[in-house]
């Protein structure tokens, strides 16, 4: 690389807040069994225990649920700004690179969704493409497409059809029969058989969820907004005022969003009108949210020394962030799955299990970067990015 070509530095923090969402989500996924939710019988428990249990659920998915993803969303946003800037510097126009890049994203995802039902690189791969469409828009116009974006637009029109029409039922996708297919082969199923569900049903099952769910107009908009935040430079330490801005209004909204979504249900009976309004509710409340622990990280990390430095470790961890995020889904079916060992625990012992799986690859990964730049996925993501093509130089 020629030194007086001007580039990006890597900004540490991102690192952070990405190994601080691939940590959630494991803790999640840990106790989902990784989307196989079997259970054994938990009559005979302790009454400690079942309290334990009940605290741990219910804490993680009130902490992370639906924001450790979104924490992930934006920086994907962000990456693609930094590549994209990166490459504007040199005269290059990345575009068609990028696209190339989703491609090999997608095929990544296959290899994670072989294993892991709920994985979300094939989401991201397909919706990678509204960057490619966006990036030369102006910020205003990204801005308030973005906006539009996140307050759930289908939803908001499916809402104001059941209020106008009483015999306008709203579109859902019944993923039934795909989850069904995915719990036999997990619950029985040898390791072809399980892939081969994987890979189909629990592929439609995955993307119907996130579609019926408000995920993928919720992650377009995360991923607009990130690369804003590249553009804008609002990762650096001399924009963390703006930060200040944020968490004001995240604080304001989160609060009345959080007690709407859960009081709406005593006034509406409504079961179509319920429905949408709790989504779109529901959908505000967890991006208000996950920007609150995004400025508790950035906050931290700018702010305390004995915080920052705390943080900081968690920096090798997020550069391997794709390595963890696949291997811990790989993982994960291999402890929990019929084929694999089958591991019939409790929530608190699955919990310690994902505790030890992060372990484990922070390990790895401080052995790792030690000697490595990328991590190994990550690696093998960015070479196969630049194969030359006649297309894109």
């Amino acid at each position: 690389m020629n030194p007086k070509i001007k580039r990006h530095e890597r900004v540490d923090v991102a690192d952070v807040l990405r190994g601080f969402a691939v940590l959630a989500i494991i803790l999640l996924h840990s106790i989902e069994h990784f989307n196989f939710y079997s259970f054994p019988d938990t009559t005979y428990q302790s009454a400690w225990l079942n309290f334990l249990d009940k605290v741990i659920w219910d804490g993680l998915f009130f902490m992370f649920g639906g924001k450790a993803y979104a924490i992930f969303a934006l920086l994907f946003g962000f990456s693609f700004f930094i590549q994209h800037d990166n490459q504007r510097m040199r005269g290059n126009d990345f575009r068609l690179r990028f696209c190339w890049r989703l491609v090999l994203l997608f095929l990544i995802g296959q290899l994670n969704a072989a294993f892991f039902t709920g994985e979300i690189l094939v989401m991201y791969s397909l919706i990678g493409f509204i960057l490619v469409l966006t990036c030369k828009l102006s910020t205003r116009t990204i801005v308030i497409i973005a906006s539009i974006f996140l307050i759930q637009p289908y939803a908001i029109y499916q809402l104001i059809r059941s209020v106008a029409d009483p015999a306008f039922q709203p579109v859902t996708i019944n993923t039934g029969a795909f989850w069904a297919a995915t719990f036999e082969m997990q619950s029985n199923g040898n390791f072809i058989d399980t892939v081969s569900v994987n890979l189909w049903e629990g592929q439609l099952a995955s993307l119907a969820w996130a579609w019926d769910h408000g995920r993928i107009f919720q992650t377009a908009a995360l991923f607009m907004f990130g690369m804003l935040i590249g553009r804008e430079e609002w990762f650096l330490r001399k924009n963390l005022h703006k930060w200040g801005i944020v968490l004001a209004v995240a604080l304001i909204s989160f609060f009345p969003l959080y007690g709407l979504n859960n009081m709406v249900g005593n006034f509406i009976d409504d079961a179509r009108i319920l429905s949408q309004l709790k989504l779109i509710v529901s959908s505000l409340s967890n991006v208000a949210f996950m920007l609150i622990l995004l400025c508790g990280v950035m906050f931290g990390y700018y702010s305390t020394k004995t915080i920052s430095r705390l943080l900081s470790k968690l920096i090798p961890y997020g550069r391997m962030s794709m390595t963890n995020y696949v291997t811990q889904g790989i993982v994960g079916a291999t402890l929990f799955y019929n084929w694999g060992l089958h591991l019939q625990l409790g929530i608190t012992a699955s919990e310690l299990v994902g505790i030890g799986i992060f372990i484990v690859q922070y390990a790895f990964c401080r052995v790792w970067v030690n000697h490595h730049s990328h991590g190994p996925l990550e690696y093998l993501w960015k070479k196969a990015t630049w194969i030359e093509f006649p297309w894109a130089k």
